[in-house]
């Protein structure tokens, strides 16, 4: 692996250091924060600290260390966790992720005066309280020498100890619960901006207690060098507490400590050391900790074993993949689903010889392909966490106060998908603050909470991820789209139009209904953008508004854009594949069961309830087709806007999985296609978008445009 292969990892493991930071302030925000969450920022700064100063991102090293220090401080109680100090880190961590994005681009680096200094006062005003505090108390006469020798009594929290006394020995029934780490800084340990202290918290925030500190190579006062490290320390940690838990503090030091594990009974306590290095004692493993690579494993030496509580607790193991490797294995296995499907197609042609392995083959292969998708599922939640940035900067660009409501964020979809959803997504989160929401002043007018409330939900539904982005702010004025419409020439004057119809109109190629340009928007080149977005994942959106009380836009997305599994169809001479996630059952009618509704509308009665029949030979334009549902064969189907449908089709073919590939690519967008396939006869065929199949139907009932799939 070469130094960019370790850079790249390094920068992957910085966004994952920068979502637990953002989630430990979100909860620091929102009150719900315990004891662990501090922690849990502050490894997060640590850990990008750390590889910062490895590869020697000097800004990102500088600012993360301020930063490190004031949540240092917060650990340990000096500094209070109020609503603005919270706020003052949000921004920090606002400004580390900028400086992140610009080591990885190699970019100049951003201008963090400001923060920076805030982040120093704040530590600043914390040491003062404490020198304040301390000169508060009587003068004690010692010397500096013997201050010193004070300090370190302190560390050892024990009286010093004449060097030939007896060591005074743990209950036999601790001792099997315990276990005990040597750290020694080099010398020059403190040049690259490792602290020892925040290692030594660090400890006694696992519980360890430290029980020896080895002074030897303290100097007089007046050869202290600040770069050098004089101490070692020996610490005795919990039985509950594992070698790797112990490394992760370690993970970016270097070269510059030392450390030595075991129980202790192997480890004494440390004395002054000879001069002559004593032999080391046995199961004892001192080893200078190896430089810190982002990615690999967080063990720092070879320990011995650790007690049995701490074996028990060995976390799981894992390895990255680079992302193009992936990729080639999904695409491996759907040039693998497409042979099985050739060969079952073959044999089943032939005779059924073979037709347990051929069932043992397509269980292996459906096997495969679900471990190979698994790998790329991703939480959404790695998109939603971006969002309280955004809305930060849209608060301080408009003065409006919002707050944000997150559920379905552990819903999984394709990386990809997940990937190619932040702009669209940014694009409608800055127009439902900046058209949406209200001011606070027409908010309190019009009996709302001045603070307004933006919520994104996630969830699959019909075999989709179906994303919600909703605002609680004035709705859309369909009076008004509608004369900008009139006005921009996209409507004829006097057309009558519904209200899905005109708020589509704002996904129209320049459409905009602000009143004045701003940085936000107004240009009227976002929502087209939005929508071309959506429909290049395979997906589409639709709105939802209520005049006063809001708008929602809600995207319906493919899970992945890989493989799936599909009914396959005849109709005429052409196959169709339907999504085997809308099929609800299939039935072949009786006369009694259709009832007529106009002139060429029949209506499906299934068990009580009415459905719409919806013939694919008239969208198709197959003129071979059957036309009558009691000689072919209903296919009834959800959809996520329209409710149920059956679709009349000539007979069902087979059922398997299918290998997705757009159209886009290879010919062009067809409105009611999601896609093509390739068979097991080695034939293309169409793979029917329903919800689209059953909005044109309507459509063609209203005197629609008709042979939509035909253009294909």
């Amino acid at each position: 692996m070469n130094s960019d292969d370790i850079q790249n990892i390094f920068f992957i493991e910085c966004e994952e250091s920068l979502e637990a930071a953002e989630a430990g302030l979100d909860a620091c925000k929102a009150g719900t924060q315990d004891g662990e969450t501090i922690n849990a920022i502050f490894r997060a700064v640590h850990s990008i600290k750390g590889g910062a100063g490895a590869f020697g991102y000097a800004a990102l090293q500088a600012f993360t260390h301020t930063f490190e220090t004031l949540l240092s401080e917060v650990r340990e109680g000096s500094v209070a966790l109020d609503a603005e100090l919270v706020n003052m880190m949000l921004l920090a961590l606002d400004c580390l992720r900028d400086h992140v994005d610009a080591a990885r681009s190699g970019t100049d680096a951003p201008d963090d005066a400001a923060i920076m200094a805030r982040l120093e006062q704040a530590v600043e005003t914390s040491q003062a309280n404490g020198d304040a505090g301390a000169a508060a108390k009587p003068a004690s006469g010692k010397t500096q020498a013997e201050d010193l020798d004070a300090l370190l009594d302190d560390l050892l929290a024990a009286e010093p100890q004449d060097e030939d006394a007896p060591v005074e020995e743990a209950p036999a029934g601790e001792a099997a619960a315990t276990w005990q780490v040597h750290l020694r800084p080099h010398a020059g340990a403190m040049a690259n901006g490792s602290e020892p202290m925040l290692w030594l918290r660090e400890l006694r925030g696992l519980g360890g207690e430290c029980i020896a500190c080895d002074t030897d190579s303290v100097p007089p006062l007046g050869e202290f060098d600040v770069a050098e490290g004089y101490l070692g320390w020996t610490f005795a940690m919990p039985g509950e507490v594992t070698h790797e838990h112990v490394a992760e503090i370690f993970d970016f030091v270097g070269e510059d400590c030392s450390i030595a594990w075991g129980s202790e009974e192997t480890i004494p306590p440390l004395r002054p050391r000879p001069a002559e290095p004593a032999a080391a004692e046995p199961q004892v493993t001192e080893a200078a900790v190896e430089p810190a690579k982002p990615g690999d494993s967080k063990e720092v030496a070879k320990p011995a074993p650790a007690p049995a509580p701490a074996a028990q607790a060995a976390p799981t193991q894992s390895i990255r993949v680079d992302l193009s490797k992936l990729d080639t294995l999904i695409d491996g296995v759907g040039e693998l689903v497409i042979a099985q499907a050739m060969l079952a197609q073959r044999l089943a042609n032939e005779n059924l010889a073979h037709i347990e392995e051929l069932a043992m083959l397509e269980g292996l292969v459906r096997d495969i392909q679900e471990h190979a998708m698994a790998f790329r599922a991703q939480p959404i939640g790695s998109v939603f966490s971006r969002v309280p940035r955004l809305l930060r900067e849209l608060s301080s660009s408009t003065g409006k106060h919002v707050k944000l409501q997150v559920t379905g964020e552990t819903t999984e979809l394709d990386k990809t998908v997940i990937e190619r959803l932040s702009e669209p997504l940014t694009h409608l989160i800055r127009n439902a603050v900046d058209h949406g929401i209200e001011d606070a002043e027409e908010r309190q007018a019009a009996g709302k909470d001045p603070e307004g409330t933006l919520s994104l939900s996630a969830e699959q539904k019909a075999g989709r991820i179906v994303i919600r982005i909703a605002d609680d702010g004035r709705g859309i004025a369909a009076d008004k789209v509608l004369a900008k419409a009139v006005a921009n020439g996209l409507v004829e004057e006097g057309a009558q139009l519904s209200q899905d119809e005109i708020n589509n109109l704002i996904f129209a190629p320049g459409f905009s209904t602000a009143a004045q340009v701003s940085s936000i928007s107004g240009r009227g080149v976002g929502m087209d953008v939005v929508r071309q977005n959506v429909k290049d994942l395979g997906g589409r959106i639709t709105i939802e508004s209520t005049p006063g009380a809001g708008t929602a836009f809600v995207l319906a997305l493919p899970l992945t854009l890989a493989i799936s599994d599909g009914m396959i169809v005849q109709l005429g001479d052409q196959s169709l594949v339907i999504p085997l996630t809308h099929v609800v059952e299939s039935l072949r009618p009786q006369p009694g069961d259709l009832k007529g509704m106009g002139t060429d509308r029949q209506m499906l009665n299934v068990r009580g309830r009415f459905l719409p029949v919806v013939p694919l030979a008239a969208i198709a334009g197959r003129d071979m087709a059957t036309t009558d549902p009691c000689e072919g064969v209903l296919v009834i189907v959800e959809t996520e806007s329209y409710g149920q449908a059956a679709l009349l089709v000539d007979a069902i073919t087979d059922q398997r999985q299918f290998v997705i590939k757009t159209l886009d690519t290879h010919y062009r967008a067809v409105d009611s296609v999601a896609g093509a396939t390739i068979l097991g006869n080695g034939r293309v065929a169409l793979i029917v978008d329903v919800d689209q199949l059953v909005k044109t139907a309507s459509a063609m009932d209203q005197g629609g445009p008709a042979n939509l799939l035909a253009a294909a």
